[in-house]
């Protein structure tokens, strides 16, 4: 199942403190980026991040599930309301990728 586009957009509306965030559709779901930089995926209306120790060291909880089959683990972010809990995870995961 894809992503609902309004979810997508919420997810850019509340990450886009951290910089210029966009999602790009691609193998029918989302790539996240900010400022260029790919850090995270928008699958099946879930968020995913991708994993790093500056990420961890931010998140509320770890919850580690790959974000369509065959896929690597990512950190999944149930979390997703809190604006400046979001940007500050996504400004710690680019700046450590």
């Amino acid at each position: 199942m894809a992503s609902n586009p309004d979810f997508v957009q919420y997810i850019v509306d509340q990450c886009s403190g951290a910089g210029e965030v966009t999602a790009r559709k691609m193998f029918g779901d989302y790539c996240a980026y900010c400022n260029g930089k790919l850090f995270g995926l928008i699958s099946d209306n879930g968020f995913y991040i991708k994993p790093t120790e500056a990420g961890r060291a931010l998140l509320q909880s770890v919850a580690m599930r790959p974000p369509y089959p065959g896929a690597k683990p990512y950190f999944y972010i149930e979390e997703v309301d809190d604006r400046h809990y979001l940007t500050a995870l996504v400004k710690a995961t680019c700046s450590a990728l």
